[in-house]
């Protein structure tokens, strides 16, 4: 009888936001710790075939987040994972996208600017998305619920009372939202490694619309979370990134109010808006695991 009351639990459908938000948690939380752990001493850098760095530190928090997540019914997909054909991803219709570390370069500069990053993703939608910065312990929520902000030591003080929160609506996380408006100078996000012309030209165009603007910079999904938060109004990134870069932080954005568009150089900056529906977003799960270029909105309506 207990065997056969295992298996039906196991045959039951998993849809409970708050279960899958908890898990995600606790595996970015366990993997961060791994992290510090390999961050506070030396390591050796290896390179992989496209010359991007890994670490021992991408692999322990690799394998930490798999092992958590395979408590749930949806498959992995990890930068740190052997290549899945899309044959078979085109099948997922929901499945786990991880990036064990977005920022390896930061990581390796002891930066600090370098996150965990945990999405689950339906029918090319990133739904749920846990950002971790480690070294903060600051994590970015992000479902049909809402956005929230964790900041150790001021909406939590362990694991254990993280996730109470989240158990009882995050009540006693903080609460984020997009800028929605320019309120003085426009507030642009840049990455520090791939601030080419293409996103110059694109910061100078808001300028012209916006007025000047006041640059901030950081690496890894932390720039997204600074739009979802309202620190930036923009965050343009004109240059390369795959799927697990983005999309735990692309579903903070989105339960923040904000949007994340497909960048068209030939559509101006002002029609980057939240309101504006013409434009697609990111999506995920393609054949390609390659993003195309993106522009990160925090603004409802163009206003000057």
């Amino acid at each position: 009888m207990w065997i056969n009351l295992v298996i039906w639990q196991n045959l039951l459908p998993w849809n409970n936001v708050i279960d899958e938000m908890k898990i995600a948690v606790q595996a970015a939380h366990e993997a961060g710790n791994v992290i510090l752990e390999i961050y506070a001493r030396d390591f050796e850098v290896e390179f992989k075939a496209d010359d991007s760095p890994l670490t021992e530190a991408d692999r322990a928090a690799h394998e930490i987040i798999v092992a958590q997540l395979a408590s749930t019914p949806y498959p992995v997909l990890s930068e740190e994972s052997k290549a899945i054909p899309f044959e078979v991803r085109k099948e997922w219709d929901r499945f786990w996208l991880v990036d064990p570390i977005d920022g390896t370069k930061e990581f390796i500069r002891k930066n600090g600017e370098f996150t965990v990053n945990i999405a689950l993703i339906e029918q090319g939608r990133p739904i749920l998305g846990v950002v971790l910065v480690p070294v903060t312990s600051v994590f970015y929520l992000g479902d049909d619920v809402g956005a929230f902000k964790a900041e150790r030591g001021i909406h939590y003080t362990s694991l254990d009372g993280l996730l109470q929160s989240i158990d009882s609506g995050c009540e006693a996380l903080e609460r984020i939202s997009v800028s929605g408006t320019v309120s003085g100078l426009l507030k642009m996000v840049a990455s520090k490694s791939h601030c080419n012309e293409q996103t110059l030209a694109f910061i100078a165009q808001a300028e012209r619309v916006y007025g000047a603007s006041e640059r901030v910079s950081s690496g890894s999904s932390i720039k997204l979370c600074m739009v979802a938060e309202g620190v930036a109004d923009f965050y343009p990134r004109v240059a390369p990134t795959c799927e697990w870069d983005t999309a735990a932080a692309q579903a903070v954005v989105d339960a923040a109010g904000g949007s994340v568009f497909i960048y068209n150089s030939e559509v101006d900056a002002h029609q980057y808006v939240t309101s504006n529906k013409s434009l697609d977003k990111v999506a995920y799960n393609k054949a390609d695991v390659l993003n195309p270029y993106f522009i990160v909105s925090g603004l409802h309506q163009y206003n000057t």
